[in-house]
């Protein structure tokens, strides 16, 4: 039970990484709290996990500054404090080559990846820091490390997130708060199912042939699991983790090569 008595908010929560994530923090004694956009979606996950009021569903916006804000305030109303902070939600959006990508899709993305995550820290730390001890996880990708053709927005954005990381990192060394950032590679969640084919199709690929062409550039040469991220999220949100901070742990597989 690495989490035993610890409170964790997880955005984006109700399905892929985030969902593995709250299920591994549950298993580990955590109570948590997801946002998500769907309810429907979120009321299944409840109902299907039978966590009893170690789990609750507060419906949110990523991109709506004030639905972050009242999420992560929320949760420690909720369970009288917050230990543990997941910024989960992001996503590519639109996917266009650099030359044909609009100030409102570039925006966008910043806004879903990177505003999303310094609402959620921001409000987060002025919670951690009277307490003095605190984990922000922020998920990030391996094309914050790297770019791809029509990932122009999503990749800028990634590189931000990470460097927040880093920066913020640095800040709150001192006060018992860790701030790390989880880079996937390739994972066939529900979302990359959906929008796989469109973003295959703007890579010239079908998506099969995109899902081969980017576990051949693993060493593992597959897909990385949502459970695979999840461990990783637990080992950063405990007592243990308390040494690592201000990294960017890639779950790619072998892809990054830094």
């Amino acid at each position: 039970m690495k989490l035993d008595g610890k409170v964790a908010a997880i955005t984006g929560g109700s399905a892929g990484i985030g969902r593995a994530i709250a299920e591994a923090f549950l298993a580990e004694g955590a109570k948590v709290a997801i946002m998500a956009r769907n309810p429907a979606k979120a009321e299944a996950m409840l109902a299907e996990l039978s966590a009893g009021d170690h789990l609750v569903f507060i419906q949110g916006d990523a991109m709506d500054q004030a639905s972050i804000e009242h999420f992560v305030s929320a949760t420690a109303e909720q369970f009288g404090r917050l230990d543990i902070l997941v910024n989960n939600a992001g996503g590519a959006g639109d996917l266009q080559p650099a030359a044909n990508l609009s100030d409102e899709s570039f925006d966008e993305c910043m806004k879903w990846n990177v505003y999303s995550t310094f609402w959620g820290t921001r409000r987060a730390l002025q919670l951690m820091l009277p307490q003095q001890w605190g984990r922000i996880i922020n998920i990030s990708s391996m094309e914050g490390k790297h770019g791809k053709p029509v990932l122009t927005a999503y990749s800028t954005a990634k590189h931000a997130v990470n460097g927040m990381t880093k920066s913020i990192a640095r800040e709150v060394g001192t006060e018992g708060i860790t701030v790390n950032a989880i880079c996937p590679g390739l994972i066939i969640t529900d979302i990359v199912r959906d929008n796989g084919p469109k973003t295959a199709e703007a890579m010239g690929m079908t998506f099969d042939e995109m899902v081969t062409t980017f576990s051949q550039e693993a060493a593992i040469k597959r897909p990385n699991t949502v459970e695979e991220v999840a461990a990783v999220a637990v080992l950063l949100a405990s007592d243990v983790g308390g040494g690592i901070t201000g990294a960017l742990l890639s779950v790619d597989g072998g892809t990054a090569q830094y």
